[in-house]
């Protein structure tokens, strides 16, 4: 499945002489958008060969692979779980709305604390987790497993040889690693982590063999889920130039640092680059909840 691609024309890109495109992955499907799609296409096969009827996954409150896993298993059939990270949402009166749409879609939560959370790869928490809950398949947090950067290298496609660098924003790295493994050897696959640390590093390496990339990591604005109002003022003005809206977590940072590469001179004069729009467009309402109670700008939807 092929995603459009959309050529960016701003006043930076002509100043310096670059060109800069960007692969609407968020566009690919209704509900389960951009990189969520790929990460769970080839799970959803091996869940459905191995006569899974539930499927199991992690993460926060406002994740993106939450939502998509919950679309996932109402239009696939499957029951899904959500362990998801914070004891304390289990008491509030209104889940956000990233949880609210994922319990709509048929989605089981169980609220558990920071501290538990932290054993989710333990092998005796994960028995724990399948002695109540029966014979699930289990995806891991962000939904980063070998299936699933076999799905994300299936975002570049042979007309992508043209660019000279692909951009990417990391989560838990699973994008960037199936970018880099379906890369041209000749291209360089620039990662934009929304989270603190260079930790990514170790992770991406579990997966690739390629030395062709690296991470840019000052553009994560205090950490995952942190906003400035510096950001909510570039989302609203990238929106309004390009007609394109990011979202505040991971693709709206990531073009924030490749506009600020450019300018800085990064990429040489006629370089071509691809931005992956990765999606994660429906936590934007969430977010603005939590900006409207802080009395900050909201992100234009």
């Amino acid at each position: 499945m092929k995603a459009a691609v959309t050529h960016i024309n701003l006043p930076i890109t002509q100043e310096k002489q670059v060109s800069l495109s960007i692969k609407r992955e968020d566009l690919l499907y209704p509900d389960i958008s951009g990189n969520k799609f790929r990460k769970l296409k080839y799970n959803l096969l091996k869940a459905k060969e191995g006569g899974y009827g539930s499927l199991l996954t992690f993460g926060g409150a406002y994740s993106n692979h939450i939502l998509a896993t919950a679309y996932a298993g109402k239009a696939y059939n499957f029951k899904t779980i959500g362990i998801i990270r914070g004891e304390e949402l289990a008491n509030r009166r209104e889940l956000n709305p990233t949880l609210q749409q994922a319990r709509k879609a048929g989605m089981e939560f169980n609220f558990i604390s920071r501290k538990d959370y932290r054993a989710k790869e333990n092998d005796h928490f994960l028995n724990q987790l399948r002695a109540r809950y029966g014979n699930c398949y289990i995806l891991p947090e962000g939904g980063t497993n070998a299936l699933a950067i076999k799905g994300c290298e299936e975002i570049l496609n042979p007309g992508d040889v043209q660019y000279d660098f692909i951009c990417c924003s990391v989560g838990t790295g699973g994008t960037l690693a199936g970018l880099i493994n379906s890369s041209h050897s000749r291209q360089r696959i620039l990662g934009f982590p929304a989270i603190k640390g260079d930790f990514l590093k170790k992770d991406i390496c579990k997966f690739v063999q390629r030395g062709n990339w690296e991470l840019f990591l000052d553009y994560h604005f205090g950490g995952y889920a942190k906003v400035s109002t510096a950001l909510i003022s570039f989302l609203n003005d990238f929106k309004e130039k390009t007609r394109i809206p990011l979202d505040p977590i991971y693709t709206g940072k990531m073009l924030f640092g490749i506009l600020d590469r450019i300018e800085r001179g990064y990429f040489t004069p006629n370089s071509r680059i691809l931005a992956i729009h990765t999606g994660g467009l429906q936590g934007i309402a969430g977010m603005n909840r939590k900006l409207k109670e802080k009395n900050l700008p909201l992100i234009d939807i």
